[in-house]
């Protein structure tokens, strides 16, 4: 028995006699505590730098200081495999209990396991696989794959008889989403979506009790050690079989959000629609996947039988032309292609560049009137898409009631979109468990949520998915300018501008500079930009906010001048978003506690015309801000965010000296 390679990509996947972790180089408890110390614990995500410090590179072709989280090293060292092996060893204890309270004690509990195209990635699977085989799980590693495809396959398979084949317990995915390729870890799941706060709560105490515990090397490497190495050589020879499952079950279900259909007589009505309409009116869409997870899916057949004409770039898994993460240059290549493409072929409009995980793919698109393709704001794509999908509900006819979910620093142009659909918007914290949560609230309560996300982080959630996903956000952009016959005026554009009383301007020829136009004006702070994530060094964000507090009810009476002059503001209201919830909290700022904190200003009318917003980063060691004005420009963006960073940045320091 030997290393196991893909049969098609010629990877590594793993070495079944190969053990990990060695007794001879077991770290001390200390030495594990240590390098846990920078690990991020969230429902989110678990975060660190897993590249192992002792590895002398290679790393990312953009970072010649050669920082450790840009190291392209594919091993962990010693005290990290026995952090891995204690989130395996949490996870799998859940997957078993679940099972328990299911009255099926006995079985073995089926988990999903797939990983992103970081460097690190086989390495921590090994010990995923190792330790849940070892603990009696079934586990079916897809290898490389997308976030949304392995969420779509586990919302597939979790709900059928546990004796049925293909039945699956919940996944666990090995990625940091948009972190640099140095960083890794994990998000758990079950059912299609990531777990909740409060079930994620039990396992981060859980992790954090073995990583205390002095026996925890010891217990870390007794857990490796148990998995069979027949078993293990079982489970690497089937990647190939699963995946081609989890392809399969990804676009059924990919054709299930796009139409917002049941059967496959009706969605194929709605798939045949628009490819007839793209064969009288084509449309390019350029795919520039940046080695990320997408190398590895559907993105092409899906987009082909649209009737998408379509060019990729970057395919190769693992090798990253720039940046992770898909903001500022990073889109930069893609804009270019565009550029290109369209020179030759105008049909070609769009473009869109995932992050490693591929369940965030922003967008470019060719703009007529500046004559180049340019970006999409992550605040303006949300706002697209909240367009495109409500008019497609009312395009059929949808009478019941409509909601909108959304993360607390959405701009609050979600509330002018849905309004004019007669919809009605809901927030919670930030945070995809939190927004999926208050969906799943609002569903049980009676409302259609057809669209939800995070406007301030790009990407969207188009039920039934619950996981962002490009192909959702593409299928809304296409859907969009090309679903209805233009020429008679049968369109989601048409439906919006009769919704906003601006019927006449319509025209046939239209294109995604006519619908932007057409958008209420409102100026949001980037959350992409660095002076969105302030580094705070209190982590007593309560304090924080009391002393944020006190400094603004001081600087109100002195400021409401301006703020009136400039933006007509007459007064406001503080909400706290905490997990599924928003909520109104007077002047007690401090009652938003560790989640979202929204100042909302009024104009005299009592309608909502600004906010503040500021939260801990629960993924990061940031304090984030921003701030929304309607008919603002990146001028008044500019003045009233200086004057709320310098707030947080004085209520620091009063904390600080505290």
């Amino acid at each position: 028995m030997s290393l196991i390679t893909h049969p098609s990509l010629g990877f590594a996947v793993g070495d079944p006699e190969r053990i990990p972790l060695i007794k001879e180089t077991l770290p001390s408890t200390e030495e594990v505590q240590r390098a846990a110390h920078s690990l991020i614990l969230s429902a989110s995500g678990w975060r660190k730098i897993f590249a192992d410090p002792s590895a002398d590179g290679p790393y990312a072709s953009w970072d010649p200081g050669h920082s450790l989280e840009n190291s392209l090293a594919r091993g962990l060292c010693p005290a990290d495999t026995i952090i891995v092996t204690a989130m395996a060893l949490v996870f799998s204890s859940f997957i078993k209990e679940r099972c328990v309270e299911k009255t099926e004690r006995g079985r073995r509990p089926v988990v999903l396991l797939g990983i992103d195209t970081r460097p690190t990635g086989p390495a921590i699977a090994d010990v995923f696989v190792r330790v849940l085989m070892g603990e009696g799980c079934e586990v079916r590693y897809l290898f490389i794959v997308p976030a949304p495809e392995i969420m779509a396959y586990s919302a597939q398979t979790t709900d059928l008889p546990s004796e049925h084949e293909f039945h699956s317990d919940g996944f666990a995915y090995i990625s940091a989403s948009h972190n640099p390729p140095g960083h890794n870890g994990l998000k758990f799941g079950i059912a299609g979506g990531v777990l909740t706060g409060a079930q994620i709560a039990p396992l981060i105490a859980a992790f954090r009790a073995f990583i205390a515990a002095p026996s925890a090397p010891e217990l870390a490497l007794a857990a490796i050690e148990k998995a069979d190495a027949h078993d293990l050589a079982a489970c690497y020879e089937k990647v190939a079989h699963w995946k081609r499952y989890s392809q399969s079950a990804y676009m059924l279900f990919a054709h299930r959000i796009f139409t917002d259909e049941p059967t496959l007589d009706t969605q194929e009505k709605i798939l045949s629609e628009i490819a007839a309409a793209c064969a009288e009116r084509p449309l390019g869409v350029i795919a520039e996947l940046n080695g990320s997870a997408r190398t590895q899916s559907i993105d092409i057949d899906w987009l082909s039988a649209l009737g998408v004409q379509t060019k990729v770039l970057n395919t190769d898994p693992g090798v990253f032309a720039h940046r992770i993460v898909p903001e500022n240059e990073s889109l930069y290549d893609c804009c270019e292609a565009l550029n290109e493409v369209h020179a030759e072929n105008a049909s070609f409009a769009l473009g869109f560049v995932p992050d490693c995980d591929g369940d965030r793919g922003n967008l470019v698109y060719y703009s007529k009137t500046l004559r180049r393709a340019v970006p999409l704001e992550a605040q303006q794509v949300f706002a697209l898409v909240c367009l495109s999908e409500l008019a497609y509900l009312r395009r059929r006819g949808e009478a019941r009631q409509i909601a909108v979910v959304v993360n607390d620093a959405t701009s609050m142009r979600i509330e002018a979109i849905a309004g004019a659909f007669g919809a009605r918007v809901f927030r919670a914290e930030t945070g995809e468990a939190n927004v999926v949560s208050c969906a799943e609230k609002l569903r049980a309560q009676g409302w259609i949520v057809r669209i939800l996300g995070e406007g301030s982080n790009g990407g969207n959630i188009t039920h039934p998915s619950k996981v962002r996903d490009p192909l959702s956000t593409l299928g809304s952009m296409i859907r969009l300018l090309r679903l209805g016959n233009a020429t008679q005026g049968m369109t989601c554009f048409n439906l919006w501008l009769d919704a906003v009383g601006a019927s006449e301007r319509y025209r046939q020829d239209y294109d995604l500079d006519d619908v932007i136009a057409s958008l209420p004006v409102w100026a949001t702070t980037s959350a992409f930009e660095p002076y969105a994530a302030l580094k705070i060094a209190s982590d007593d964000k309560i304090a924080l906010k009391d002393a944020y507090r006190r400094l603004f009810l001081e600087a109100w009476p002195q400021m409401l001048p301006e703020l009136a002059a400039r933006f007509g503001i007459a007064s406001w209201k503080a909400f706290a978003s905490i997990g599924p919830n928003e909520y109104e909290i007077g002047d007690d700022f401090g009652a938003s506690k560790n989640g979202g904190l929204r100042i909302v200003f009024y104009d005299l009318r009592g309608e909502s015309c600004a906010f503040l917003w500021m939260r801990a980063s629960g993924t990061e060691p940031v304090f984030r801000i921003g701030v929304d004005i309607r008919g603002g420009t990146g001028a008044d963006e500019a003045w009233l965010r200086r004057w709320h960073t310098d707030l947080v940045n004085k209520a620091a320091l009063l904390v600080s000296h505290s």
